[in-house]
């Protein structure tokens, strides 16, 4: 598997220490850049996310954002688009049509990302689930997410 050059893992004011331990481990087993959009839940320390990164935190390429505004500030001067993951998604996850330069953002565990955060990304997908299934776990949708975008923008080979 090729290291991917653009397409990175976005976390939108985490506040479960374990899940952003484990999207850290995920951006580094698949050699993609993570952004952290402060402020957290939680204080980030090594202490607090050690148990779910073990030795992996070293492999990943982490960037803090000290506000949404900066964030979104940087992906648009870069060229990228940024892609929401919500339960308020307009396109399902097999319809949406990915680019190497897209950025995966994924909202709080307990909240999501507020209105104004939804209407500033440039695409909002949903991943589909049964009827009455209301949500999965943050780590587990920007698994399933980010292997599709790999795998539509050839970041598997």
């Amino acid at each position: 598997m090729k290291e991917a050059d653009t397409l990175r893992l976005s976390f939108y004011q985490p506040d479960i220490p374990q899940n952003l331990g484990t999207t850290i481990r995920l951006s580094a087993c698949f050699g993609v850049k993570m952004d952290i959009i402060e402020p957290c839940g939680f204080p980030l320390t090594a202490k607090s996310l050690k148990r779910a990164t073990l030795d992996y935190g070293n492999l990943a390429q982490v960037n803090r954002a000290d506000s949404i505004e900066t964030y979104l500030s940087e992906a648009k001067n870069e060229g990228e688009r940024v892609v929401l993951f919500t339960t308020k998604g307009a396109t399902p996850l097999q319809n949406f049509k990915f680019l190497p330069k897209d950025r995966l953002l994924f909202g709080r565990e307990s909240a999501g990302v507020p209105d104004e955060v939804h209407n500033a990304c440039d695409a909002r997908v949903v991943i589909p689930l049964v009827e009455g299934a209301r949500s999965i776990n943050v780590a587990t949708a920007a698994s399933i997410a980010l292997f599709e975008a790999l795998r539509q923008t050839g970041g598997l080979s």
